[in-house]
């Protein structure tokens, strides 16, 4: 699946939001792009419910911005 995973694809969660664009695949996470808060961000490979010409996950988007990580 990690290889479906492509640079600028919006990463979409359970309830229909984007909640980011992947940068790249970093060892176990997604790095999204900076985004309005020029911030990076990291969602695990775990989230991922599929993917098609998106990156779906099998979390709702108040969830996942409460627990992704933030780039130190």
């Amino acid at each position: 699946m990690n290889d479906n995973i492509k640079e600028h694809m919006e990463v979409i969660a359970s309830d229909g939001a984007v909640i980011g664009t992947v940068d790249h695949v970093q060892g176990s996470e997604i790095k999204l792009t900076k985004g309005s808060g020029s911030q990076h961000h990291f969602i695990p490979l775990d989230w991922i419910d599929h993917v098609d010409a998106h990156v779906h996950l099998n979390k709702a988007a108040q969830d996942a911005k409460a627990q992704w990580r933030a780039a130190a």
